[in-house]
């Protein structure tokens, strides 16, 4: 057996304590807040087993896939069926003749770990910052200076610790395109020279209010490169902030659970908070998920704030203050008004974004659209806590084709209307293959099948004892009542445009197998996950407005000299180590992309490739890593250029303005800034082919 890769230098592991207290609030060092009974995955296999021979007439998974390619059957398929469609075994072939080319997408040479206070990428490629945390984008705005900080100047500024990414079109504006970005948190002990945490001044309160939020800024290509910079004072330019507004629509708007001393309608926000991941719409806006927002509000008392973990307690940046809607003693309804999915309309600059009740309230880490066949929108999306859950939203109305006017505000209602649906899984497997080694079970692959249990419909509950705007204010509760399956912090979730088949990265649980905690299960086949893996999903009859559907693990990460790790059957020796998979998108060739958060394997965090069809499937290679403290997080992958987040840089404990560990991106002497990287290949061609 071979040795397990050597640690780089001296490692921690995961995330700095800096980033954990400014990020999450601590959330990994407080109490889980799902306490519920419900079943785990592996409580349940069991009694799967002794509903196989009533599972065999369920529907086999039809998911088309290219030549070699290994399809999804549920445990009960028909074996004849299940053979024909899988090749039998599932597993696929090894690469045949020169393997270090790499699948189309993914022929670069790959990044080796290291500890590089930069981004660095593969040989032939170059890059560019395309926009810095403070850079003015509206008019008006000054140029950012870190001693001369003012919130009015910061909400004319690109925003801090930029995360989620969409790159969209601009018809009619040659080599331009509209830049979206979430600002997921500020941390403003690497913001402001002198900071104190016990006594933040009101004007830092107010910048750290402006920094968050979201930006929309105009980027001009640069003629013959992959090169990216913003276009300042454009038109479409935008910044939204903590103190913007926004509506609330969908079946729980103006809910008496909504409704505060400012907004007796229960119908407007100030603000959006902690936005993390998110989603492009086939219908030209972007999706953005309110995540870790507990941590934001005091003095929380009912069972309700203890299921969504907010403190009893003062808060780390003391908002409250500074308004009283962030102290829960005052204002018990204003955390009901954060949790949920935004939709911003990014080409126009007048219009009020939206927050979408039909969606659900929870830790929204993402949400990705695709299309029923019919034309229905069904949202996907993970609550990123440790044992919470996984959900999906399948509109009732049909997606209107083209930019008209009467299309455009047609499909601005679309995610007010339809169904919300939890996930219950199913091994297949008996529960003593799972010792918590992460030892493959018997079949040779972490497989099974799982149920969507509906929530609710429009006014229209679903869950006993609760009422639809209860399931949609406390959709964590409701998952708790129907028994939804505990997943290892289920995070950013991503259909595949060429086969429809879903991927959700679950990022790491240290808390599984614990004394009184869950145990290893099917899905979640280690104890003290540190690594995570991630879980392909196909809907039955490839119908992703169905009830049922197959999954499997599709990775499970760590260093591939280690037993318990799993690359889709691809031989290991021949792919990168990977650990804690955050952010996920696709190329068009098919392979998937993964950005990492918190990787505990001795190296910065990345970017990485991994082919999900043919002969290569499971080929995973490292396109980049980020500089020391930072976390990778967008990211946007386009035929020549890759667009990544690097959020957070410098974050490492014991950092401060004054004492940075970090000198990126603008060298010593200069302030720590988070920033988007454009990577282009140095000879125009595109990426990895």
């Amino acid at each position: 057996m071979r040795n397990l890769l050597p640690l780089i230098g001296s490692h921690q592991g995961g995330r700095s304590a800096l980033t954990c207290r400014y990020r999450c609030g601590d959330a990994c060092f407080q109490e889980i807040p799902n306490t519920s009974g419900n079943e785990y995955a592996g409580d349940i296999i069991a009694g799967a087993l002794s509903r196989r021979s009533i599972m065999r007439a369920a529907a086999v998974v039809t998911v088309a896939a290219a030549a070699g390619t290994a399809a999804l059957t549920g445990p009960g398929a028909p074996r004849a069926e299940a053979a024909a469609l899988a090749g039998h075994g599932h597993k696929p072939k090894p690469p045949h003749g020169n393997t270090s080319s790499g699948a189309r997408g993914l022929r670069f040479a790959p990044v080796a770990p290291n500890k590089n206070d930069k981004v660095t990428v593969p040989d032939g490629y170059s890059q560019n910052v395309v926009i810095r945390w403070g850079e003015p984008i509206l008019r008006g705005a000054p140029a950012f200076d870190p001693d001369q900080q003012s919130a009015k100047a910061q909400a004319g500024q690109f925003g801090y610790n930029n995360d989620f990414l969409s790159l969209l079109p601009l018809p009619g504006e040659r080599g331009r395109q509209v830049l979206v970005a979430n600002h997921e948190y500020t941390d403003e002990i690497l913001m402001f020279r002198g900071y104190d945490p016990a006594n933040p001044t009101r004007e830092q309160v107010e910048i750290a209010w402006a920094a968050h939020g979201l930006s929309v800024v105009v980027v001009q290509e640069e003629n013959r490169t992959g090169r990216l910079g913003p276009v300042s004072r454009h038109p479409l330019n935008r910044r939204l902030t903590a103190t913007s507004e926004f509506r609330v629509t969908g079946p729980a708007a103006g809910s008496p659970l909504l409704r505060t001393s400012a907004d007796p309608t229960g119908r407007k926000v100030l603000g959006t908070l902690n936005n993390c991941a998110g989603g492009t719409t086939p219908w030209g806006t972007t999706l953005h998920g309110e995540e870790n927002f507990n941590q934001y509000f005091a003095n929380g008392s009912s069972d309700t704030d203890k299921r969504y973990g907010i403190a009893t307690s003062a808060t780390e940046r003391k908002w409250e203050r500074f308004d009283k809607r962030f102290d829960l003693a005052q204002e018990p309804n204003e955390a009901h008004r954060f949790g949920w999915v935004v939709e911003l309309d990014p080409y126009d600059p007048d219009s009020v974004p939206r927050k979408r009740t039909a969606l659900g309230r929870f830790k929204h880490e993402a949400a990705q659209p695709r299309l029923t066949a019919d034309g229905r929108p069904v949202v996907y999306m993970g609550d990123d806590e440790r044992f919470d859950y996984f959900y999906k939203f399948v509109s009732s109305k049909k997606m209107k084709k083209g930019n008209s006017r009467a299309a455009r505000e047609h499909n601005l209602t679309l995610l007010d209307e339809g169904t919300l649906y939890v996930a219950k899984l199913t091994g297949d497997s008996p529960a003593a293959e799972f010792d918590g080694t992460g030892k493959l079970p018997s079949d040779s692959e972490f497989d099974g099948s799982g149920v969507w249990i509906p929530l609710a419909t429009g006014s229209t509950s679903h869950v006993p004892g609760m009422t639809a705007e209860e399931v949609y204010v406390f959709t964590r509760l409701a998952g708790d009542k129907v028994g939804a399956t505990k997943m290892d912090r289920p995070e950013d979730v991503e259909p595949s445009p060429r086969t429809g088949r879903v991927y959700i990265a679950l990022t790491n649980n240290t808390d599984r197998g614990k004394a009184g905690k869950a145990g290893a299960d099917e899905a979640n086949p280690r104890n003290a996950n540190k690594h995570g893996q991630i879980l392909e999903l196909a809907e039955n009859w490839d119908d992703p407005a169905g009830d049922g559907f197959a999954w499997r693990l599709f990775l499970v990460a760590g260093d591939p000299n280690d037993p318990s790790t799993y690359f889709a059957g691809f031989p290991k020796e021949k792919v990168s180590p990977i650990s804690c998979p955050d952010n996920v998108a696709f190329d068009d060739h098919g392979n998937l992309w993964i950005s990492t958060d918190g990787a505990q394997l001795g190296s910065h965090d990345g970017l990485f490739g991994v082919a999900t069809q043919g002969e290569r499937r499971g080929e995973l290679k490292q396109f980049l890593t980020v500089p020391s403290g930072a976390e990778t997080c967008g990211p946007v992958i386009q035929d020549r250029r890759v667009l990544v987040a690097v959020q957070h840089p410098g974050e490492i404990d014991g950092a401060s303005v004054e004492k940075p560990a970090s000198t990126w991106p603008d060298g010593p002497g200069r302030i720590v800034r988070p920033s988007v990287v454009a990577v282009w290949r140095k000879d125009g061609s595109d990426i990895g082919v």
